[in-house]
């Protein structure tokens, strides 16, 4: 029954970003695996799989494309994009899986190519020998007319969509869409957001810095203090003149700005300095003469208390 479900399926182009995407994610998934198969040797002696490295990833290739290509005739990343191989070389419109032939054929071009790369590097790394460099020189140059003819391939993969690889062209398998593709329902919603976000962050950016922020906070304390009924008495005087009306602490050096209250002054010239339109935080009256309070004056009203 499945295989006839198969052969009755249509086939359905496959777009170029979706086989590119297919292998990106089949490296990435490489990646991973094979990170997350030497964290288990992590409490061996170091360099324990460094000598048999190729073979050790070759197994672990091996048993990917058992469970991919061999069983589902799709890798990982195509499962993932509802892609899969199709037979090529059958001259039927309709899918076809892929033979046997193709898929170990397939196993030799991907896992036993990458292998015996690996491993030839290494041999001829540990052995530069006069006798192997011809042999070198051959295998060197067998490698870059691959590199080349990965190239043209990619090449004519973007003018006509067929083949994102060489395995693929030379062995005849294509990929396709698993189901049909619908049509792509893109929504803006999420990007009128983040544009509007952005809009209203660089105009703050912009505006924020022409603010003066030290004399909005003293104007907005100023009209929350019970201005209206401030009673100028004996007990008030002594409270203003006993309290620094910046930093609330005992006057140090008191100095009055031209009202009734007093102020420090480190706390009066520092504010003064970072804003020239300081004004007082009780009152609302703007600095105007910075003059020091008399000693007997303070002394007088200390002792009333």
């Amino acid at each position: 029954m499945t295989s006839r479900d198969n052969n009755s399926k249509k086939v359905a182009p496959v777009l170029r970003i979706s086989q590119l995407d297919t292998l990106e994610l089949n490296k990435a998934l490489e990646q991973l695996v094979w990170s997350q198969f030497t964290r288990c040797f992590h409490g061996f002696k170091p360099g324990l799989l460094a000598r048999f490295e190729p073979e050790v990833k070759a197994c672990l290739w091996l048993f990917l494309w058992r469970f991919t290509i061999y069983s589902k005739n799709a890798t990982v990343g195509q499962t993932i994009l509802n892609i899969q191989y199709k037979n090529d070389l059958s001259q039927m419109e309709k899918y076809q899986t892929l033979s046997k032939q193709q898929k170990l054929w397939y196993l030799i071009c991907t896992v036993g190519g990458k292998w015996l790369e690996e491993r030839c590097y290494d041999l001829f790394s540990h052995r530069p020998l006069e006798s192997f460099q011809k042999t070198k020189y051959i295998i060197n140059l067998v490698v870059g007319l691959l590199k080349l003819g990965d190239l043209l391939n990619f090449l004519i993969f973007l003018q006509k969509g067929k083949y994102a690889t060489l395995t693929e062209r030379i062995l005849g398998i294509r990929s396709v869409f698993c189901k049909p593709q619908g049509v792509r329902q893109i929504g803006f919603e999420y990007m009128n957001r983040e544009l509007l976000w952005h809009g209203f962050a660089e105009f703050f950016i912009f505006l924020l810095p022409l603010i003066n922020m030290q004399k909005l906070k003293l104007r907005v304390s100023s009209w929350s203090l019970p201005i209206a009924g401030y009673t100028k008495n004996e007990n008030s005087s002594v409270i203003c003149h006993k309290e620094c009306s910046q930093c609330g602490e005992w006057p140090t050096m008191p100095h009055t700005i031209g009202c009734s209250h007093v102020f420090c002054y480190y706390c009066v010239k520092s504010n003064y300095l970072l804003d020239m339109y300081f004004a007082c935080p009780k009152c609302g009256t703007e600095m105007q003469d910075l003059q020091p309070l008399k000693y007997k004056i303070e002394m007088k009203e200390v002792s009333k208390q």
